[in-house]
């Protein structure tokens, strides 16, 4: 009975130790959670909003204008940042008349709800680099405002694209 009792525990603790491996390989290198600190996304994503994050997107995939980007800020590699990646490498950004244009085009942008206040740029974007904006325009410390205001390519953690809570809030991030 003893024998058996032992085994059992040892198959328990087998199984255990394979789903923690799992759980450690699936949060390394397949999906995150985040916790939204600030409204600076507002109103596509909130404070205290728990997103979830594609860490393999990227991988096998370009970034895309409009993407809500998880990635360490210029600079302080230390801090997460989560902003909308507004120009990809090559291009130039400017923002005048309430109004971002990419290479002297507007930018289509509908999830912005309040009128941007004041004019940045231009900015010209270097290869393998991105400028990021929060939605929130007039309450987002982003590209303009950053010392290094690009992020290059190696500090893209992933695409935030599910909000898991609060419940209320669940479901795909546009």
């Amino acid at each position: 009975m003893e024998e058996k009792l032992k085994a059992e525990i040892v198959e328990w603790i087998k199984y255990i130790v394979f789903a923690v491996a799992v759980a450690i390989l699936i949060r390394s290198f397949i999906f995150m959670t985040v916790k939204v600190p600030t409204g600076s996304m507002y109103p596509t994503i909130k404070e205290g909003d728990v997103l979830l994050v594609n860490r393999l997107v990227y991988r096998f995939g370009p970034l895309e204008r409009g993407d809500i980007v998880v990635f360490r800020l210029p600079d302080n590699p230390k801090e997460l940042y989560i902003k909308r990646l507004i120009g990809l490498g090559g291009e130039t950004v400017d923002i005048s008349d309430n109004t971002v244009f990419i290479d002297g085009n507007p930018l289509e942008e509908g999830y912005v709800k309040v009128v941007m206040e004041g004019s940045f740029g231009p900015y010209s974007v270097p290869a393998e680099h991105y400028f990021m904006m929060g939605d929130n325009r007039n309450n987002s410390r982003d590209s303009r405002y950053w010392n290094n205001k690009f992020v290059p390519r190696s500090q893209v953690i992933g695409k935030a694209f599910f909000v898991l809570w609060p419940i209320n809030r669940f479901g795909v991030l546009k």
